[in-house]
């Protein structure tokens, strides 16, 4: 993954557009407040199947990057599974430098 990604990704979280924990951003996706969801790669088959229903439910993107660790860091956190970008600029980006 980009670097570039993770620094967008921090500059999100410092901008209050980013949620992150399992129950605050299944909580977000039902009020439709998300543009993208990102979930590391070491998350468990449960919450996968979980997410990946959800975010089909309400067609909102899903990116799978890193692990649980690069992703609590990039946000300023301990670990974290799962995080959701709640603004469409941020989104768009994040998901322009996840494919390079």
């Amino acid at each position: 993954m980009d670097p570039k990604f993770w620094n967008l990704l921090g500059l999100a979280m410092r901008a209050g557009k980013v949620i992150s924990g399992e129950e605050q951003v299944l909580r977000t996706i039902r009020k439709q407040q998300v543009c993208l969801v990102l979930m590391a790669a070491d998350a468990s088959a449960n919450t996968k199947k979980k997410i990946q229903d959800k975010v089909a439910f309400y067609k909102i993107p899903l990116l799978i990057v890193g692990d649980r660790y690069q992703l609590g860091r990039a946000i300023g956190k301990q670990k974290r599974v799962l995080v959701a970008v709640t603004d469409q600029g941020f989104a768009s980006e994040l998901r322009r430098y996840s494919h390079q």
